[in-house]
């Protein structure tokens, strides 16, 4: 079925994308009891019928394999999509802060420029493509001044890999410093109606500097999505087995 979205330019990017878009952490199976590819697929594909152009990855979300994932669904069809996919936590380096493990690899939080131009690389050819629309800084890395993050991802830019730059989990120093140093274009942070920490002091800094806002888990892991009900049993290493939220006692 065939359906539209309504459209908002990321930052002054001129890339514009549907206002809704698809996240693929789950579709990585890790943190979420495993995945099923097919199904994946069928969804990513059944997003873009829809008239949603905004897929969202990450080379994190199973260490590659929802950006795998996505390259196969968006085979044949990337021009209809708006890819936005991430860099900083990485296992090919273990220069940066340590910050947990995945299938018994170390991932840091790195966004270093000879870093970064790895990532970019290993994301284009996960995601099948020759570019990357919106590429976003997953965590910040203090071990990094921002101002050589923010000189690589212009380079990127300006080399054609990528066409829009985001900066994703900040806190209020950090947004002000990639605001000061321009050509930030979005930001990616939890918002939903259970989570709205960052209206008191991100949304004003964003708002006045046309930079935009994705949120992510939006549905509050599925809490808000009204499919999911007390009865229902999480199994494997899914995250909301032992979170409250999901718990009736």
């Amino acid at each position: 079925m065939n359906g539209q979205q309504i459209m908002r330019e990321i930052g002054r990017s001129g890339v514009a994308a549907s206002a809704v878009g698809l996240g693929t952490w789950a579709i990585g199976g890790w943190m979420w009891g495993g995945t099923d590819e097919r199904e994946s697929v069928a969804a990513i594909q059944a997003s873009l019928d829809a008239g949603v152009t905004l897929i969202d990855t990450a080379p994190a979300y199973g260490l590659g394999r929802a950006e795998e994932i996505v390259g196969k669904a968006l085979s044949g069809r990337r021009d209809k999509a708006v890819i936005a996919t991430k860099c900083g936590l990485v296992w090919h380096t273990q220069q940066g802060n340590h910050f947990f493990d995945q299938d018994r690899r170390p991932v840091h939080r790195h966004l270093g420029r000879e870093s970064i131009f790895h990532e970019v690389e290993q994301s284009l050819r996960r995601l099948g493509t020759d570019y990357i629309d919106l590429y976003i800084t997953h965590w910040q890395d203090p071990t990094t001044p921002i101002e050589e993050t923010m000189r690589a991802l212009e380079d990127l830019r300006a080399a054609g890999k990528i066409r829009a730059i985001g900066a994703s989990n900040v806190n209020l120093e950090e947004l002000q410093i990639y605001v000061q140093i321009g050509g930030l274009d979005a930001i990616q942070e939890r918002f939903s109606m259970l989570d709205r920490e960052i209206e008191a002091q991100l949304l004003p800094v964003t708002m006045a500097n046309g930079v935009a806002t994705l949120s992510y888990s939006s549905l509050a892991l599925g809490l808000l999505s009204g499919s999911i009900g007390p009865e229902r049993v999480f199994s494997g290493d899914d995250q909301r087995r032992n979170n409250p939220r999901f718990s009736v006692a």
